[in-house]
């Protein structure tokens, strides 16, 4: 099992590439939650994710016929980033196996950073299966996102950070695909402050190691969806979950819904942009999906800020809506003029603020003198909308609610 001397072995090593990431008190979220919260910035590191750490950590223990061979990997995206950077640096050939549905930001980040990509499955576990098949092809080292010690330990270094910025520590919360992240945290933070609780967080759609645990040995999922694309893992590694069982205190999950609003809320409160997976560890804490006590020291490491810009609008849009501050509805009017003034001026009156609309007259679901009216609007909050589409259903408005 991972041992902290391969932890503290790696920070040298790690240290020549990677960044000593901030920990940032939050006023805003330690207020809302009577905890005393510290965000690990991790999504500052250089590629935008904690991925570079375990790479780097890897690549620089190959031998030289391995370093002259080169490596081959398979990632969503953020250890494909870290693999590419660290072999770079390092002088060593890598080739990348990617989902085809890999944020096309990553994809570009991973060919930009010096590696080739090779586009293949519709998740990572099929990509993971083309990378072993070019292992043995062509006689490259396989560079695991996660279920290696090497890499395990060149993630801990950030367990090591913590402790060493937050020495009155005494829960750190920490996302798990795979396992490797929470594992090389665990490790550290256990070795030097052995009473500090790690609680591990995984999106809904991809639990893996809460029913592992379950269990009591690893269990592949069906399917792994969630827009947590960072940490959409269909299986635990054999490595990882052996540290989780012995280092980790507890494991939850959390729904897409609390990830998008609590992307919504990093950046909007804190200035601060992560990816789907980055926000897990913190969503967790603000959905209270385990215990804590008021003024307890709580970290949750925010581990990657890389979100493909369609995908951040997308996720933006639906944290809006969970917060009821976007509004998207149908109506019928009469198809006569003055009658979309007298709509906009009930909408007006109840304080909503309108984004867009769209008229359409052509509808087959409408009369022949009816029209449809579609609204985009701002609102401010569930209370507000109740009584918006009460008040537009009282001046004879049918109200279909669309998002």
């Amino acid at each position: 099992m991972l041992d902290v001397a391969e932890v503290l072995e790696a920070r040298q090593r790690v240290s020549e590439v990677a960044r000593h990431t901030p920990l940032d008190y939050s006023h805003t979220f330690s207020d809302r939650t009577g905890a005393e919260v510290h965000l690990k910035l991790e999504n500052l590191q250089r590629t935008g994710s904690f991925k570079i750490r375990g790479a780097t950590n890897k690549i620089a223990q190959l031998t030289d016929e391995q370093r002259e061979a080169g490596v081959v990997t398979a990632s969503a995206g953020n250890h494909a980033q870290g693999v590419a950077l660290a072999a770079t640096r390092a002088g060593v050939d890598a080739k990348i196996v990617m989902p085809e549905y890999a944020p096309v930001s990553k994809v570009e980040a991973t060919k930009d950073y010096g590696a080739e990509v090779v586009l293949y499955g519709v998740d990572y576990d099929e990509a993971q299966t083309k990378a072993h098949d070019l292992e043995r092809e062509e006689g490259r080292t396989y560079v695991h996102a996660f279920d290696d010690e090497a890499v395990m330990a060149g993630q801990g270094t950030i367990g090591l950070e913590i402790v060493e910025d937050c020495p009155d520590l005494d829960t750190v919360v920490v996302p798990i695909g795979g396992g490797g992240l929470i594992s090389g945290i665990a490790t550290a933070v256990k070795a030097q402050k052995p009473d500090t609780r790690v609680v591990g967080v995984q999106a809904e759609g991809a639990s893996s190691v809460a029913k592992s645990l379950r269990k009591g040995h690893p269990v592949e999922t069906a399917e792994a969806d969630t827009i947590a694309d960072g940490i959409a893992v269909r299986k635990v590694g054999e490595h990882t979950f052996d540290v989780i069982q012995e280092r980790v205190d507890e494991v939850v999950t959390v729904s897409d819904s609390a990830i998008a609003t609590t992307l919504v809320d990093l950046l909007e409160r804190s200035k601060t942009l992560v990816e789907g997976a980055g926000a897990v560890a913190l969503a967790a804490l603000l959905e209270g999906t385990f215990e804590y006590e008021e003024g307890e020291v709580v970290v949750p490491a925010l581990c990657g800020g890389n979100i493909d810009l369609n995908v951040l609008r997308t996720v933006i849009t639906r944290g809006l809506v969970e917060d009821g501050r976007y509004l998207k509805i149908r109506t019928v009017l009469k198809d006569r003029p003055g009658s979309l003034e007298k709509l906009l001026e009930v909408i007006a009156e109840a304080r909503a603020n309108i984004y867009g609309i769209q008229h359409e007259r052509t509808s087959l679901d409408t009369r022949i003198d009816q029209t449809e009216v579609e609204l985009d609007l701002e609102t401010r909050g569930h209370d507000h909308i109740a009584a918006l589409i009460e008040e537009l259903e009282a001046h004879g408005y049918p109200v279909e609610v669309v998002v």
